[in-house]
């Protein structure tokens, strides 16, 4: 081989280096794009050098472990975003209730100590209104945020959806690339890696590469969201047990919508919406709602035993709403429950699911939705079964199928309809049947700040203190999960820097080494020219 094919050979090399390091440098801020690396070897038949390929600097194994860390900070994020939102809400001294029902119990000593004064009545009454649009309003909260969530979850359905399409078509392209030029699509690859660090943000998947390097993703449970060039989508779609719950479901390939349990949809944002809703908000509506029925159950009891100014028995104080239950809408029986309040000191502020186990004796297995257990419930001769302080009554027990499931919210929705009733103030009954204007029906009424009526357990101040603490307890925990995860992260996040991030400094100076070897290479070529015309001009 001559000295000039040995220096073209040699400037060829050194053109596509200079190439490599400007592309890297020009990507330096390009989200997903790996640097690249000229790989050269001697060329063992006709001497010179040769590219041997443009490799992309990627580690699969270090991507994944940061797309997992991902997941889980995004998961993280999402939920304390959401449970802040909460705790300040029931934290703050003017939208908490605290402050509130601390009022309307003043109001009581007030009307105790002059029951007949119009002004303490009608303070009694403004405290109470005060009170129940509060617990309203924080009701109304609560549900729109919920709804929030249900916006949140279909937004991120949608953009799953999207990118394990483009995966998908990726994966052809990929391959189709591959045949056509025999060497790396690194742009394409790049392009991909990016798409799968995007989804694992929204939720956790696994990817495993088949054969010909093509992308196989699958959700953690094993169900594919892309296989080959096929890609299947997930749907948002309302929840069988209770309508407008939004939850995941799964398309498989026959074209049929498969409901996902909570569950199965760990990290990234939806895992985090999904895990908030059922550890966080699902039960702080639960126990505000379990607060209202209590304080308006035991307070009508009490003032129902008294007698009012006008000397008639007392009228019910407070309205307030009912438990709520829903039948299954896989149910192959169309049986359905009403529902009304038992004893409500047995509420214990969490929903439960009733599964026919035995339709001919009326019996169900009742599970609670905190995990706390289950047991077993039988209809009675009223076609009744009691549930913590709920009486369930069934339509028609002949319609009932087993495996057919009910939804049972005892306390979630009562607070919409949570009122203060009387308006006149005197028909506030202060006084007891047989007095005469006296004030110990105020003095029971009163007495009720300090009587443990939540749960049997826990007077209303105590009760709604709680309700704070855990929100302020779960709120605190996922704030330092979430700073765990943030180191975690970045500690991945730059190792996978380390051996696939652009360097400004390394690529400047590989510009001047490279820029050298070209020079060289042209050197050798014109020590070739000046030889060549030396022997020509001996031959002369």
């Amino acid at each position: 081989m001559s000295i000039f094919s040995i220096g073209v050979s040699g400037i060829t090399a050194a053109q596509t280096a200079l190439n490599t390091t400007s592309n890297n440098i020009s990507n330096v801020y390009t989200p997903g794009y790996n640097r690249e690396l000229t790989l050269l070897q001697d060329s063992s038949v006709t001497a010179g050098v040769q590219v041997n390929a443009i490799q992309r600097q990627f580690n699969y194994f270090t991507a994944g472990q940061l797309n997992e860390a991902t997941t889980g900070l995004r998961y993280y994020e999402t939920y304390e975003v959401q449970v802040n939102q909460i705790d300040n809400l029931l934290a703050d001294q003017d939208a908490g209730l605290s402050a509130l029902m601390q009022n309307f119990f003043s109001s009581l000593s007030d009307l105790s100590a002059a029951p007949a004064d119009p002004a303490a009545r009608q303070g009694v009454i403004g405290a109470a209104n005060t009170l129940t649009a509060q617990f309203r309003s924080v009701t109304d909260y609560l549900a729109d945020m919920h709804r929030g969530i249900n916006t949140q979850i279909d937004l991120e359905v949608d953009q799953v959806n999207n990118i394990t399409e483009q995966i998908a078509h990726l994966n052809k392209e990929i391959s189709i690339t591959r045949a056509k030029t025999q060497a790396e699509p690194n742009s394409l690859l790049n392009r991909r890696d990016q798409l799968v660090a995007e989804l694992s943000e929204s939720l956790d998947v696994r990817v495993i590469i088949q054969g010909g390097g093509s992308y196989s993703v699958t959700l953690g449970n094993g169900q594919p969201l892309v296989s080959g060039n096929d890609s299947y989508q997930l749907r948002s779609i309302d929840s069988s047990a209770e309508p407008g719950r939004r939850v995941i479901g799964y398309v498989d390939a026959a074209g049929n919508t498969l409901e996902i349990s909570d569950s199965k949809i760990k990290g990234g944002k939806i895992g985090g919406l999904l895990s908030f809703r059922s550890e966080s908000l699902d039960p702080v509506r639960d126990e505000i709602g379990r607060l209202a029925v209590s304080l308006a159950t035991e307070f009508n009891a009490i003032h129902t035993g008294g007698i009012d100014l006008n000397g008639d028995p007392g009228l019910e104080f407070f309205s307030i709403g009912g438990p709520t239950t829903f039948s299954n809408d896989k149910n192959l029986g169309t049986a359905a429950f009403s529902a009304v309040y038992g004893d409500t000191q047995d509420l214990t502020g969490v929903n439960y699911t009733l599964q026919v186990s035995n339709a001919a004796t009326g019996e169900f297995t009742v599970t609670r939705s905190d995990g706390q257990g289950s047991f077993t419930a039988t209809l009675d001769g009223a076609n009744q079964i009691t549930v913590d302080g709920v009486v369930l009554t069934l339509d028609n027990p002949a319609l009932l199928v087993n495996g057919d499931k009910f939804n049972l919210q005892p306390t979630r929705n009562a607070t919409a309809d949570f009122g203060a009733v009387i308006q006149d103030i005197s028909l506030i009954a202060a006084g007891q049947v047989g007095g005469t204007g006296d004030n110990l029906n105020a003095i029971a009424l009163q007495d009720l700040q300090n009587t443990s009526i939540v749960g049997g357990s826990a007077t209303l101040g105590q009760g709604y203190a709680s309700i704070v603490s855990d929100a302020g307890n779960r709120t605190n925990i996922v704030q330092i999960n979430r700073s765990a995860q943030e180191g975690i992260t970045q500690q991945v996040r730059n190792l996978q820097q380390s051996e696939s991030g652009v360097n400004l400094d390394e690529e400047a100076a590989n510009l001047v080494r490279y820029q050298q070897y070209y020079q060289a290479n042209a050197k050798v070529i014109e020590v070739g020219s000046t030889v060549i015309d030396t022997l020509l001009g001996l031959r002369a």
